[in-house]
């Protein structure tokens, strides 16, 4: 399944409890996607997530049902290791 990188970005910061993060991760089983985890930057006002899903239409209909913002969907293939490796995802 691809996998994706989606940035998203907040007005104020953010705030997830583990009730937030099951409902989240109901949605996302409804809709055939994964999320994997995510990174958060300094501020709380955005966040850096890795998701399985069969497209980013999948994606997009996920976070609009849970309320959450997607300000880009890059699907990835490939990582680069420190020592210069490229290794698939």
């Amino acid at each position: 399944m691809p996998i994706y990188m989606v940035e998203r970005g907040y007005a104020e910061d953010l705030e997830v409890t583990p009730q937030d993060a099951a409902f989240v991760n109901q949605i996302n089983t409804e809709e055939g996607v994964v999320w994997l985890y995510s990174f958060l930057s300094a501020d709380r006002r955005r966040t850096y997530c890795l998701y399985e899903g069969p497209s980013p239409e999948h994606i997009r209909r996920a976070a609009a049902r849970a309320g959450l913002p997607v300000d880009l969907i890059v699907e990835v293939t490939n990582k680069v290791e420190p020592a210069g490796s490229l290794v698939a995802v």
